[in-house]
C-alpha cells in the first residue's frame, strides 16, 4: 500500500517526504512486554545526528528520572563551561616561620574540589610538599573546606546505606574519597581467607570469620557488619562472616568508613613518614589566612580525564564535586560554591545555547537522586548540541564503548554494534536508562535517550539493547 502511495505521488508531481517512525520497532515492543514494562512508562527519542525532526519519539516530552544518565548533563556542562584542559587545585600553607626544612607551626591544606585526589595523587602533592623544602611539622595539620557553602549531609540520606562508598557526601578536601578497601584473597592450601585493609590504618581492625569453600561464586554470600567507635571513639571494627567460594578469586570490597579530618590525618601521617617526613601533630578543621600564600599548589589531571572516570564508570562522589565546581561560573569573587551556583550557572550556560528545559530539575548533578528529572527529547538535545561543540572528542571518549568498556563492557559483546555504540548507562531502584551515539553498519551515526521508569525497569536492558541493535540495522 505505501509503495502504491508513494507511485501515486510521484504520477501527481507531489513531494514526498521522509517517513519518521512514530513507533517503536517491534524487537523493542516485545521485550518491554515480555519484562511486563508499559509503554506509558518509558520515553523514547532517537534520531540521526544534526537531524531536525526524530526517527522514533514515545513520550518523549514526558518528565522523568533518568538516573546516572544525568552525568551527561553535568560533564558536557564542565567541558564547556570549564574547558577541557581545567584542572582543580590544592593548596599547601606553611602557617608559621619555616626555617631550614622545619615549619614552628601548622600546615594547612585548603581544598577547591578536586574529585581526583586519590591516594596516588594525594601522595603526588605531599611529595610536592618535601620538595618545596619542607621535612618537619612541628604543628598540627589544619584542613581548609571553606570553599564548599553549604550544610553537611548525611551520608546515608540516600538510601540507608551510609558506608556505601557511592554515597560519600562532596567535600572541598576530598582525599581518595575517604575509601577503605578490603581485599579477599582465597588461600585454598591453607583452606581460608586472607584479608588486606588498604590503605592500612590504626583506626581500622578487621575481624576475618570467614570460611572458604568450593561452591559456585555467587551460591553463598559475605556478611559484613560494621562497628563504630570500637574500641574508641574514632576506631571501626568490620566483622566478615560467612562462606566465600575459592571459585570467586580475588573480591574487594570498598567502604567509608572514617569522618574526613580522621582519615586525613591517618593518610598524611604515613605518607609523611614514608616521605622521609617528621609529624607528629594533631589534625583540626581551620581556615587559610588570607594574608598568607600558598607554599605549593598541586593541580588534578585535567577535566577532559576526570570526566573519564565519571562517565565510563559511573562515580557519583566524582560527578557530585564536577557538579558544585560548576558554581565558579556564578560565584562572587570565587571565593565558595554551592550547589543553588551551580545550578544557576548551568541554567545560564543553557540558556547561552538556546535550551530551554523546564521540567529539568537538578539536585546534586550525578542522578543518584529521587527528584532530578530531565525528558528524553531535551536528553537527545544535549548530545546531538555535544557532537557539534569543540569539546565532542573529550565528550565522545568518556562514554563507554559497548561490549568493551565501562558499565557497557558486558553488553552486546558478541553482537554486530559492540564497539559501535558510546552510551552512558543508569540504574536505580525503578530507573533504568541509556543515552548516546549509536554508528550503524551504513555509517551513519544516530542519537539516542532512552528512559524507564517502572518498577520493572530492571527487565529493561533486553529492549533497550534491542534498540540499539535495530538502530545497527537501519537502512
Amino acid at each position: 500500500m505505501k509503495n502504491l502511495l508513494k507511485t501515486a505521488c510521484l504520477l501527481w508531481g507531489v513531494l514526498v517526504l521522509p517517513v519518521y517512525a512514530v513507533d517503536l520497532p517491534d524487537s523493542v515492543r516485545q521485550a518491554l512486554k515480555r519484562a511486563s514494562i508499559p509503554e506509558t512508562a518509558i520515553g523514547v527519542y532517537v534520531r540521526e545526528v544534526g537531524a531536525e525532526r526524530p526517527l522514533l519519539s514515545v513520550n518523549a516530552d514526558v518528565s522523568m528520572n533518568p538516573a546516572s544518565v544525568m552525568k551527561i548533563v553535568t560533564t558536557y556542562a564542565g567541558l564547556e563551561m570549564l574547558g577541557p584542559s581545567y584542572t582543580w587545585r590544592t593548596e599547601v600553607y606553611a602557617n608559621g616561620n619555616l626555617e631550614n626544612g622545619r615549619l614552628q607551626g601548622d600546615l594547612i591544606i585548603k581544598g577547591y574540589g578536586d574529585p581526583s585526589l586519590n591516594l596516588e595523587n594525594f601522595w603526588l602533592l605531599l611529595r610536592q610538599v618535601r620538595q618545596a623544602g619542607l621535612k618537619d611539622i612541628s604543628g598540627d595539620l589544619v584542613l581548609d573546606y571553606s570553599y564548599y557553602n553549604f550544610p553537611a549531609e548525611d551520608p546515608g540520606a540516600f538510601d540507608g546505606k551510609r558506608y556505601k562508598t557511592y554515597n560519600v557526601a562532596p567535600e572541598a578536601l576530598l582525599v581518595n574519597y575517604r575509601t577503605s578497601m578490603l581485599h579477599l584473597f582465597p588461600e585454598s592450601r591453607r583452606g581460608g581467607v586472607r584479608v588486606t585493609a588498604d590503605p592500612e590504618s590504626q583506626l581500622l581492625s578487621v575481624q576475618n570469620h570467614l570460611k572458604l569453600t568450593q561452591k559456585k561464586c555467587g551460591a553463598s554470600g559475605v556478611r559484613v557488619n560494621i562497628r563504630d567507635g570500637v574500641p574508641q571513639q574514632g576506631h571501626v571494627t568490620v566483622v566478615l562472616d560467612g562462606d566465600y567460594s575459592a571459585n570467586c578469586g580475588q573480591t574487594t570490597y570498598y567502604l567509608s568508613l572514617h569522618e574526613s579530618s580522621a582519615y586525613i590525618h591517618q593518610l598524611f601521617s604515613v605518607l609523611w613518614k614514608q616521605l622521609g617526613g617528621v609529624f607528629k601533630g594533631g589534625v583540626r578543621y581551620g581556615t587559610a589566612p588570607r594574608t598568607l600564600n600558598p607554599m605549593s599548589v598541586y593541580h588534578s589531571p585535567p577535566l577532559a580525564e576526570v570526566i573519564r572516570g565519571i562517565n565510563k564508570f559511573s562515580n557519583n562522589v566524582a560527578a557530585k564535586q564536577l557538579f558544585l565546581s560548576l558554581g565558579e561560573t556564578e560565584s562572587q569573587g570565587g571565593e565558595f560554591v554551592s550547589p543553588n551556583l551551580a545550578r544557576s550557572g548551568i541554567r545560564q550556560w543553557l540558556f547561552s545555547k538556546n535550551m530551554d528545559f523546564p521540567e529539568l530539575v537538578l539536585e546534586n548533578g550525578s542522578g543518584l537522586s529521587r527528584r532530578e528529572r530531565i525528558s528524553a527529547r531535551h536528553l537527545n538535545n544535549l548530545l546531538n548540541a555535544a557532537y557539534f561543540s569543540s569539546t565532542m572528542p573529550e565528550f565522545m571518549a568518556s562514554l563507554a564503548v559497548v561490549g568493551v568498556d565501562g558499565t557497557a563492557r558486558k553488553r552486546l559483546k558478541k553482537s554486530a554494534v559492540a564497539q559501535k555504540a558510546h552510551i552512558k548507562t543508569g540504574t536505580l531502584k525503578d530507573v533504568s536508562a541509556i543515552a548516546g551515539y549509536v554508528l550503524n553498519h551504513k555509517k551513519k551515526r544516530y542519537v539516542v535517550a532512552f528512559i524507564v521508569n517502572h518498577p520493572k525497569s530492571g527487565g529493561a536492558k533486553t529492549a533497550m539493547d534491542a534498540l540499539l541493535e535495530w538502530l545497527y540495522l537501519k537502512t
